[in-house]
């Protein structure tokens, strides 16, 4: 279990901000894997903050994520994949029910995990 702690700040123009806790001081910056439907999300920036202050995390938000209905980007840590967060996008007509935005997050967190359970099915192999 990761130690990280991500923690949303703002997002603005279409760029998520959060800050990223509880990473090791002084080594290399932590790496993120951020997922939409299952593909990579690019240009992920990770910079470090002031000495014990965390990092600093901009995530753009891909333009194929707006668009009607619910959209999930999914936030992990690359080493664990550990979920540490998650971007909910909803727009167009009104979502008619909580349900649907439940069913889309648990689809998005299997999409995760069955990633996850591949790659370790190819490293004990």
């Amino acid at each position: 279990m990761t130690n990280l702690v991500l923690t949303k700040t703002q997002m603005r123009q279409g760029v998520w901000e959060g800050i990223l806790t509880g990473a090791s001081e002084g080594g290399a910056l932590p790496k993120l894997d951020v997922t939409h439907q299952g593909t990579h999300v690019q240009d992920v920036a990770i910079a470090a903050l002031e000495a014990g202050a965390g990092h600093s995390v901009r995530i753009p938000i891909p333009p194929e994520a707006i668009t009607d209905g619910l959209q999930t980007l999914l936030i992990a840590d690359s080493d664990t994949d550990e979920q540490l967060g998650a971007i909910t996008l909803m727009a167009g007509e009104a979502l008619g029910d909580d349900l649907r935005v439940e069913v889309d997050l648990l689809r998005a967190e299997l999409d995760m995990l069955k990633c996850a359970f591949r790659r370790h099915c190819l490293e004990t192999s």
